[in-house]
């Protein structure tokens, strides 16, 4: 079954929904790649060629490629909170959602520490009350005993996300699961490339996700691509907070004083924190932002997994001690992610974000204010109805490219299917010139120096 409703009428929002400029169609029936494939893929291709590109990823990627490998994804639902109060804090998590209407461990996460904040200014005695002595006990317990709760769950979340990381890296260096891995790295390598394979004359891609781990990392080592972000230094890379533009640059051969750009660079930035985040003094005593030394997949006794993660580790939202540590460094994420979205003529592509945080969909809004951006929107499925929400609250729906359900938001197909292949671009368009001018002004085939003529499909005849 097919309509050509527009997928604002809700409906008409079926399981498949394709919107690429013009062509919208909404399906039930499974859809055939070859029917839509001309309509997507050139407008695709031309809109990853925009003056700005960023990418948002969110967990969907890592459930593909974990699909894909045939291994287990991270499950980001809730967990089980042990201690008084838990329900409080569950009610509370629930709210945090707001309408969003789904509930996760990140805010549950949120809630513990808003409690712990309480906590500690009840268990201090800075202004003395009638019960002081009592309420200061009371509270002095509770809170050690959610310190210790929060910890649990950091670590549990910690191992877990390690565990994916390295039951990835055991099925891509097995000898017996070459095809998994064969799979695997062809997609991620699939995905990436597109995007991150921009013309060296135009802004370089910036890559956002949400996840903790660190997939994007490891397919970008996967294709050679180097990564910039805001971190500095060898021994112990710590996060900066200026905002330089530093990129790099290579001097051909014969050629004095003209620097090129470097292909295949790109730009990242973790909104949520990452794994190998820590909260560390540093050289000068004051506390930095400090990416350790936590390998990729690393076992669950690694010396840099910290007992103490509530004070530590750096995955949002955290338990902070005090104004500064809990802005920063994720206000300066954030201003980065608005600054790269928010501009005229950016183009920002999203696949395997769910719409479940407010603060990033803030930020999508507020982008497609400005008439020339572009929302590109790849996703498995409608998230629970915050994709159709989001859709339709923004009002902005020629801004707004949709790719959406099993078909269009399976990865294998996307790359396969839809995605350009910016690899060979450059070689068809060199090709069809060449034809051209060899088939004369009329097109007609000519003949070549050699005597061989050239066919219409290009061959030698």
């Amino acid at each position: 079954m097919t309509t050509d409703s527009s997928p604002l009428d809700h409906d008409a929002w079926k399981k498949h929904i394709v919107r690429a400029g013009s062509y919208c169609k909404c399906l039930t029936d499974e859809p055939d790649p070859k029917k839509h494939r001309d309509h997507v893929e050139p407008w695709l291709a031309a809109l990853l060629q925009a003056e700005h590109l960023n990418l948002l990823v969110g967990n969907g990627l890592t459930t593909a490629i974990a699909n894909t490998a045939e291994i287990s994804a991270v499950n980001m639902g809730c967990m089980r909170l042990e201690g008084k109060y838990a329900n409080a804090v569950n009610q509370a998590a629930k709210n945090a959602a707001g309408e969003c209407g789904h509930t996760n461990i990140e805010h549950q996460i949120r809630s513990v520490s808003e409690l712990i904040g309480g906590l500690r200014i009840f268990a201090s005695d800075a202004e003395p009350v009638e019960d002081g002595p009592k309420t200061q006990r009371r509270a002095k317990q509770l809170l050690a005993a959610w310190e210790e709760e929060l910890d649990r769950v950091l670590l549990e979340l910690l191992k877990q996300v390690l565990g994916t990381e390295s039951s990835l890296v055991e099925v891509m260096t097995s000898a017996e699961k070459v095809a998994q891995a064969d799979r695997a790295r062809r997609l991620l390598g699939g995905f990436l490339l597109p995007f991150a394979s921009r013309s060296v004359t135009r802004d370089r891609l910036h890559i956002f996700t949400t996840n903790y781990d660190r997939l994007i990392e490891y397919g970008s080592d996967l294709l050679g691509l180097r990564v910039l972000d805001r971190f500095v230094g060898n021994l112990a890379p710590f996060f900066r907070a200026s905002r330089l533009g530093i990129d790099l640059h290579y001097n051909p051969p014969g050629i004095q004083g003209e620097p090129h750009y470097l292909e295949g660079v790109v730009r990242l930035t973790k909104l949520h924190g990452s794994l190998d985040w820590r909260s560390r003094r540093g050289p000068s005593g004051s506390l930095e932002v400090q990416r350790c030394a936590l390998p990729f997949g690393a076992s669950r006794d690694h010396p840099e997994i910290p007992s103490n993660a509530h004070e530590h580790l750096l995955i949002y939202p955290n338990a902070a001690k005090d104004v500064e540590t809990l802005e920063y460094p994720y206000a300066e994420l954030f201003r980065d992610f608005a600054a790269a979205v928010c501009r005229p003529n950016a183009v920002l592509v999203t696949y395997g974000y769910g719409f479940g945080d407010d603060h990033v969909n803030r930020v999508l809004k507020d982008m497609l204010s400005l008439p020339s951006t572009h929302l590109v929107i790849i996703s498995y499925d409608d998230a629970r109805g915050r994709l159709q929400r989001f859709y339709v609250g923004s009002g902005r729906e020629d801004q707004i490219t949709l790719l959406v359900g099993p078909h269009f938001g399976n990865l294998m197909t996307l790359v396969n299917e839809y995605l350009p292949q910016p690899a060979i671009e450059p070689a068809t368009w060199r090709m069809t010139e060449l034809l051209n001018r060899r088939r004369g002004p009329n097109g007609e085939g000519g003949a070549s120096k050699s005597g061989h003529g050239i066919s219409e499909e290009g061959y030698l005849a």
